[in-house]
């Protein structure tokens, strides 16, 4: 499993240089918690993040799963992930479908991590 961190203070730009290339480029898969508002960034997939959230005592129905860009101008964000696909909740893909889900995770994204 690659790196993956529950960030426990805000997060800056020079903060996130860790996954950089740990292990894709220019993005960093991350799962929120909308219910605790936290978030875990990193591994290959959004499933490690998911496990290590769900160790620490979260939800899975409470963990959705994005992407971020952090080193792209602007920074971009997808609302992609196998996670979030779950036909009881009316999320028949992969992407968050809910407005409101999504700009929770927004929220809570950029509540974390200060790219600006």
């Amino acid at each position: 499993m690659n790196l993956v961190k529950i960030l426990t203070s805000q997060a800056i730009l020079e903060d996130l240089n860790v996954f950089k290339g740990n292990p894709f480029e220019s993005m960093i898969k991350y799962v929120v918690d909308i219910d605790k508002k936290i978030l875990a960034l990193g591994g290959e997939m959004h499933s490690d993040s998911e496990q290590v959230l769900i160790e620490s005592g979260s939800k899975q129905e409470n963990l959705w799963g994005a992407n971020i860009y952090p080193w792209s101008d602007p920074i971009e964000i997808e609302y992609i992930s196998l996670i979030n696909i779950r036909p009881s909740a009316g999320n028949l893909s992969m992407e968050i479908q809910d407005e409101g889900i999504r700009d929770l995770v927004k929220s809570i994204t950029f509540d974390w991590i200060k790219l600006k």
